[in-house]
């Protein structure tokens, strides 16, 4: 499982990417495999619902087994599918980019998520895949299967 130490890393090197790109204020989630929030940063001038769509976007790649790029397509094609999985969740479904699995270097075993919120999903799914590049764990985003 993801650590506070990893989990931090990650997360300020998220933001550390926004700020590079000059992205709009960003929220970053880092949650362990069980959904469990770790590490949580959000910046100044950060819109409402911030926090909740960061770590929704974690929750929902931990819930399904991909990267939220992956759930574009699949809701695309099956959104009675995803209406009943938001309903499960308690409206922690997002299916767009931004939802990042975090996985083992050793034997690719997801050990947590990352969930980035704050501006175009493209955008926020690249800062989330540059904090996970700054620890020693790979990264999975998730196909898009369209």
């Amino acid at each position: 499982m993801i650590k506070l130490k990893e989990a931090l890393v990650i997360a300020e090197a998220a933001l550390k990417m926004a700020r590079i790109r000059q992205l709009n204020p960003m929220s970053v989630a880092v949650l362990d495999a069980r959904g469990c929030l770790v590490a949580f940063q959000m910046e100044d001038g950060s819109s409402l619902l911030r926090e909740d769509i960061a770590k929704a976007k974690g929750l929902s790649a931990l819930a399904l087994g991909m990267g939220t790029r992956a759930l574009v397509g699949r809701a695309k094609h099956h959104p009675a599918f995803f209406v009943g999985l938001s309903a499960l969740s308690k409206g922690n479904m997002i299916p767009v980019p931004g939802g990042v699995l975090i996985r083992s270097p050793l034997d690719a075993a997801i050990v947590g998520a990352v969930g980035v919120s704050g501006d175009l999903p493209d955008h926020d799914e690249a800062c989330a895949i540059a904090g996970i590049e700054a620890t020693t764990y790979s990264w999975d985003a998730g196909a898009d299967p369209s």
